[in-house]
């Protein structure tokens, strides 16, 4: 039997044959459901103490709430891998992993595709202001109070944010016939910017046609976008976020929406959801969908695959394919 453990938390649907495969070099256990006072029992009265790698996500946090600093003190001292299955991560401790010498995957390659795919749905979808229409015609009146919507033809597609989301959103909007300006913290090399222009965020700001957030939620971004960027963006904006629902102030959005000052805006993801601000629910100029991002079947195996693998080199050679950018040196 194998000395060192591995732990599951909720549940694997898509690549169950390939974590059972890992009981050949690891003691597999699981966690598939319970409360967070749970499972810190379990940590505390020594059922993990051989555990090495834990595989979480997004969908387990229900069980255990954040891996904060209370929860990462209870793990035990022998983990030295949390490979999570998401490509956002904050609701677990970077910075309290990284001094206890936890290394810590994502996995933010496997979900480019499907995130960019909702968000060019999404974007023409708030172009077109198209859930007028879809409510009107399941309501049986036709095309109902339907407004005459906007091509994204010759449109500025702003993108904070070209990681690998921001870039796959970049190639379906120059499909469109979209020009792409984008801004990072620094700018990227000139295969990688595939004809878009880096501007300063400022430039962002006030040259978008439609503005895109695809970048990661950290202290520094909570609301990175909020009533002062507002004011600073073209009458008429159209708003997109597939990334995290807090990088935008939702009651700035509000009122921006209210005020016309942004015309339309298509949303995946919300301050505190699934809880979803009234003044987005009650706007028929709003697309909201409830976080589907990634939710194909293509997709989702590829981010478990992605997760094994991780935790896979993690144990065998002290490596991980994915490792967070807050930990690379």
């Amino acid at each position: 039997m194998p000395s060192q453990a591995a732990l599951l938390i909720g549940g694997i649907t898509h690549a169950r044959k390939e974590w059972e495969a890992l009981s050949s070099i690891l003691t597999l256990k699981e966690f598939p459901s319970g409360t967070r006072e749970e499972f810190i029992q379990n940590c505390k009265s020594g059922q993990y103490d051989d555990v090495v790698a834990i595989y979480r996500s997004n969908t387990s946090n229900k069980y255990t709430g954040n891996f904060n600093d209370e929860l990462l003190s209870a793990l035990p001292k022998s983990v030295r891998y949390i490979c999570h299955n998401g490509a956002g991560y904050d609701n677990l401790d970077i910075a309290g992993c990284t001094q206890r010498n936890i290394a810590v995957s994502s996995t933010p390659v496997a979900v480019n595709n499907a995130t960019a795919d909702v968000g060019i749905f999404l974007m023409i979808g708030a172009l077109r202001q198209a859930y007028v229409p879809i409510a009107a015609i399941r309501a049986g009146t036709w095309q109902g109070e339907t407004t005459t919507g906007h091509d994204p033809q010759g449109k500025v597609l702003g993108i904070l944010g070209m990681g690998g989301i921001g870039r796959e959103m970049a190639t379906r909007a120059k499909a469109f016939g979209m020009k792409i300006q984008y801004h990072n913290r620094t700018r990227l090399p000139a295969e990688l910017e595939a004809g878009a222009t880096y501007v300063s965020f400022d430039e962002l700001l006030a040259n978008s046609d439609v503005f895109s957030l695809n970048l990661a939620l950290n202290p520094s971004t909570r609301h990175i976008i909020g009533a002062t960027e507002f004011s600073k963006m073209k009458d008429g904006v159209v708003i997109v976020n597939t990334a995290r629902g807090a990088l935008i102030d939702e009651n700035a959005l509000v009122a921006a929406l209210d005020s016309g000052k942004v015309r339309s805006a298509g949303l995946d993801v919300y301050e505190e959801e699934p809880k979803v601000h009234p003044g987005l629910l009650s706007n028929p100029r709003v697309m909201l969908l409830p976080h589907i991002g990634t939710n194909t079947y293509e997709t989702q195996k590829e981010m478990e695959i992605l997760v094994l693998d991780n935790l896979k080199l993690g144990v065998e050679k002290g490596e991980l394919i994915t490792q967070v950018p807050e930990q690379k040196r």
